[in-house]
């Protein structure tokens, strides 16, 4: 049995649900991989700065960030990390080298940005380890995000991606282009929720306009913001919250007096059953939350400005350039935003982009590390023309 190890982190919630959507469904394929998972923060806590200096790791303090709602902070964040990688990156490679002469593997695979040019050197060498980056957000944003020469294999999802892999100088036959996210097994799972009797046992009316709110598992306050403003604005419409991790939030909504019913709902692993009761959906233009959106054909709001995170302000561009939501510049304008979300033809026409949006991912990238790992070429740096 061939062995794969996915590097992952969990800073955000996408890199280890990828991380563990691959691993469940690499264990049933007709030639199953042993995978095992690499939490690569813990691989190299000696350089968690942050953690000495303030006792919260660095993934502490990007889930506090995104808790709070200070993402504004997010680049200078980002700065501080990538400063600190580079200045480890000798002591970074030897930790992998080591790692890799005690867990050997046939293949590797990160599913995380920043320190895919380290693992990439880390694997050169006799052993002749075929190394796969797989990007879990649209676009390499910033540049070297995600994409760096010594991946030797890159997977992509969409077509600005690839392109960015390709003037980088990786051939075009080592870049790989998927549908869409991997998602988790169950948003490929035809539903059999009855979404009526589920409305009615949450508490909202069955014929309704239903908007879902969803910001991750570390539900900001612009939730409760979202809320009062449709409530105020007598839009016409049902809430579904979900909340996350973020208690004080559920609670204070659930003491909002609003003329629709709001349903709240803290941390769940069911977010896949909330979608199927929803019209529409509302959040951050993360990668994962509105790829979950669209695998159940809901039109998405999102808000893009100054304080989204640097690497997903793409998403934004690429949601409106494919017809498949509205982006707001601050969710101030949220009740005009929904009211023409919902006017006949705006709504029609989102839907129907939106259903026309097929992603498969999840089935597709087990044939293309079964592509990568019998190709078996050793990695080799890529040349650049100055």
């Amino acid at each position: 049995m061939r062995r794969l190890t996915i590097v992952f982190h969990h800073a955000g919630g996408g890199h280890r649900s990828t991380a563990d959507a691959l691993k469940a469904t690499l264990a049933v394929q007709d030639q199953p991989w042993d995978v095992s998972l690499l939490n690569v923060q813990d691989l190299l806590a000696p350089l968690d700065v942050l953690r000495k200096a303030t006792g919260l790791s660095v993934e502490d303090t990007y889930n506090l960030i995104l808790r709070n709602g200070w993402t504004r902070f997010t680049p200078q964040l980002l700065v501080v990390l990538l400063g600190t990688i580079r200045l480890a990156h000798s002591w970074v490679v030897k930790a992998l080298r080591a790692y890799w002469s005690q867990h050997p593997a046939d293949l590797v695979l990160s599913v995380i940005p920043h320190f895919n040019r380290a693992i990439g050197e880390s694997l050169l060498g006799p052993e002749k380890i075929p190394f796969v980056t797989l990007l879990t957000d649209l676009a390499d944003y910033p540049p070297h995000f995600w994409i760096e020469r010594e991946s030797q294999y890159i997977i992509v999802a969409t077509e600005r991606a690839k392109q960015q892999a390709l003037a980088l100088g990786h051939p075009a036959d080592h870049i790989f282009e998927t549908s869409g996210m991997v998602l988790k097994p169950k948003f490929y799972q035809k539903s059999i929720v009855d979404p009526v009797a589920e409305r009615m046992r949450l508490g909202l009316e069955p014929d309704c306009p239903t908007g879902i709110v969803l910001f991750g598992g570390h539900g900001p306050r612009v939730m409760f913001d979202i809320a009062k403003r449709l409530d105020e604005s007598n839009s016409g419409v049902q809430l579904i919250m979900l909340c996350g991790h973020n208690q004080e939030l559920a609670a204070q909504l659930k003491s909002l007096k609003t003329k629709k019913p709001v349903a709240v709902q803290g941390f769940t692993q069911n977010v896949e059953s909330y979608m199927t009761l929803a019209d529409f959906f509302i959040g951050k233009p993360g990668p994962g939350s509105i790829s979950e959106a669209l695998q159940f054909h809901l039109p998405v709001i999102v808000e893009c400005n100054a304080k989204t995170l640097p690497q997903e302000r793409y998403n934004a561009e690429w949601l409106t350039e494919n017809g498949f939501g509205i982006v707001v510049s601050n969710f101030r304008e949220i009740a005009p935003t929904v009211q023409r979300l919902l006017q006949s033809t705006t709504f029609d026409q989102l839907r129907r982009n939106a259903s026309a949006y097929s992603n498969r991912a999840l089935f597709e990238v087990p044939d293309i590390l079964e592509t990568c790992a019998k190709r078996s070429v050793a990695p080799t740096p890529i040349e650049t023309t100055v």
